[in-house]
């Protein structure tokens, strides 16, 4: 049969389908598995291991590996805690999983469902779970390459607009003729935010996925800070003077929040740059900053597009106030590189 590969799996080659254990082996997060597309919905299409959309059809067979999926704008959704007879695609980029709760805006759309067919299994006969696979875990160290300067791209929530400030960040500082990289450190799994940012000018990208993880949601902090280290190290070669990591979500998503508040993983960055949908989200997220002892170099994102919101955050909040096109001169990169973080 033909197998549709997600780009979750896309360094699984030698494998073996094992059928008999789909109804005893309890999945946890990572675990890869063949999956029979019953009925289409959300999802027509998935992210292939070539990065390409593939269209899925019902009656075809998908690689992917259970997830959990936090989306305030998408599908909330976690690995069954039991076998169940379907399955729902939580993300294009492979995430398997149940879905929980949805945005209204989907509420007349339903999940795509899969039926599982069997797990994908090494030559000993284990379930892959795709998280590690073949890839060395380096244990956090706050080790930075190069020395370079980290520049940290957070927001208020879910599609305020932080990817954008990054590429826009990462845009800017090729200003000064330096290298520059981009890290999505945390999310579930698609690449168009890595690749939208390399698209800008950043000199290298990479993200979780490189790592195999189909979802950092409910990772513990250890994993993360581990995972955050061996991107790192993945960049490394790429020698960079400046490196853009964005983390997904709000400032009250769980990852996100552990994150901005942990001392190891704050320790490691040079500057912050916030971004916010609207107004009241900037204020309230400057003061949920300012409990955490974290100052923006400067406030961004989709308020931006708005003049009228611009000068009301800049007349209310006394902090440097950035539109897009500001950030991709150059010109205030001054704000990033002076700035240093440090967690009190």
């Amino acid at each position: 049969m033909r197998i549709k590969k997600t780009i979750v799996t896309k360094d699984i080659q030698d494998y073996t389908v094992n059928e008999k254990i789909k109804h005893t082996h309890h999945a946890i997060s990572g675990d890869v598995a063949i999956f029979e597309v019953v009925t289409l919905g959300k999802h027509e299409s998935v992210q292939g291991e070539e990065k390409r959309s593939v269209a899925i059809f019902e009656g075809d067979f998908i690689m992917a590996a259970f997830a959990d999926r936090y989306a305030t704008s998408q599908f909330e959704g976690y690995v069954p805690t039991e076998p169940l007879p379907l399955y729902d695609i939580l993300a294009a980029g492979g995430a398997i999983g149940v879905v929980k709760s949805k945005n209204y805006a989907l509420k007349d759309i339903e999940p795509t469902k899969v039926r599982m067919i069997g797990y994908v299994c090494d030559e000993k006969g284990k379930v892959i779970n795709s998280r590690w696979y073949k890839k060395p875990r380096i244990p956090f160290a706050g080790v930075v390459p190069n020395n370079a300067k980290v520049i940290l791209s957070i927001g208020s929530t879910m599609d305020s607009g932080k990817t954008t400030t990054a590429a826009c960040v990462a845009r800017g500082l090729k200003q000064t003729g330096k290298r520059v990289a981009f890290m999505k450190f945390t999310g579930t799994v698609h690449t168009k935010d890595r690749d939208f940012v390399y698209d800008a000018g950043a000199d290298a990208v990479t993200d979780f996925s490189d790592m195999g993880f189909p979802s950092t949601y409910m990772m513990p902090k250890e994993e993360l800070l581990d995972l955050y280290q061996s991107l790192l190290a993945k960049l490394s070669s790429e020698k960079p003077d400046f490196i853009v990591v964005e983390i997904a979500d709000g400032l009250l998503q769980r990852e996100t929040n552990f994150l901005l508040k942990s001392r190891e993983f704050i320790s490691t960055i040079n500057s912050v740059v916030f971004s916010c949908g609207d107004s009241l989200s900037a204020f309230q997220g400057i003061e949920v900053l300012n409990e955490m002892h974290i100052a923006p170099a400067f406030i961004s994102g989709r308020f931006t597009m708005s003049p009228l919101l611009i000068l009301e955050v800049q007349e209310n909040s006394g902090m440097a106030v950035l539109d897009m096109f500001q950030i991709m001169s150059g010109e205030f990169n001054h704000l990033l590189i002076s700035r240093r973080m440090v967690a009190a």
